[in-house]
């Protein structure tokens, strides 16, 4: 339950219970009333409401005039495009347990216009999980001096981002996105569990470190009833 002792907001403690209920699938539909929630927990009508505003504002739940708050059946995984994260750390963050399968770690020839002055480059390709759920294919390119050091590590299970931080102290300091609805391939379609006729979004991302090299370009494809890109804005006045 909440407690008014702790330095979280009331409101902000009766979301993340709310989350948690509805992750457990506590709720198969939509979410107490209004009036049910403000018994559940003795609070007012204002801190109910701000509660459900957070979650509705979220995307996890969706409000319906005249019939109540329910559940939004979209994506369970939703990355936020505000910063630089890891699927790991997505994932973790959407109470799930990521996981990966190596399919392929080794040298290639370059077709990419962003290592130009390359013959060859390093590609690692994962099969992705969420709860043991196919979710995504990520292929990570590097110069080979890079992927040869990363692929000293157990790309099973490491978090690659952190391994260059951290292993490699190579720094990530910005990155440049496109996102994009493609047909995905027959192999890859195998390795995701879905068909050969479906669109899945393809993410392409370079992401830049000191000095404005490209440390990494990466190529993703997520299955959209399991992933979702989000990004929060504001309007500028002059």
């Amino acid at each position: 339950m909440i407690n008014s002792d702790l330095p979280i907001p009331l409101h902000v403690q009766i979301s993340n219970l709310l989350e948690k209920d509805i992750q457990k699938g506590a709720y198969e539909e939509k979410i107490p009333s209004e009036r049910e929630l403000m018994d559940m927990f003795s609070v007012s009508r204002t801190t109910v409401r701000e509660a459900i505003a957070n979650l509705v504002n979220e995307g996890k739940l969706q409000k319906v005039h005249g019939k109540g708050t329910f559940i939004s059946k979209q994506a369970p995984i939703q990355e936020w495009l505000t910063s630089l994260n890891s699927f790991t750390d997505t994932v973790k963050k959407m109470g799930m347990m990521p996981s990966s399968k190596l399919l392929f770690s080794g040298r290639t020839v370059n077709r990419l216009d962003v290592y130009e002055q390359y013959n060859e480059i390093f590609l690692i390709e994962r099969l992705r999980f969420a709860n043991r759920v196919p979710v995504a294919i990520e292929r990570h390119y590097y110069p080979v001096e890079i992927g040869e050091k990363l692929a000293n590590f157990d790309l099973n299970t490491a978090t690659i981002y952190d391994l260059l931080e951290n292993e490699l102290h190579i720094s990530l300091l910005e990155a440049e996105q496109s996102i994009s609805s493609v047909l995905i391939n027959e192999k890859d379609s195998v390795n995701l569990g879905i068909t050969s006729s479906s669109n899945v979004l393809s993410a392409e991302r370079k992401i830049y470190g000191r000095y404005g090299k490209v440390v990494e370009f990466y190529e993703g494809l997520y299955r959209p009833d399991m992933y979702i890109f989000r990004i929060k804005t504001k309007r500028k006045f002059k």
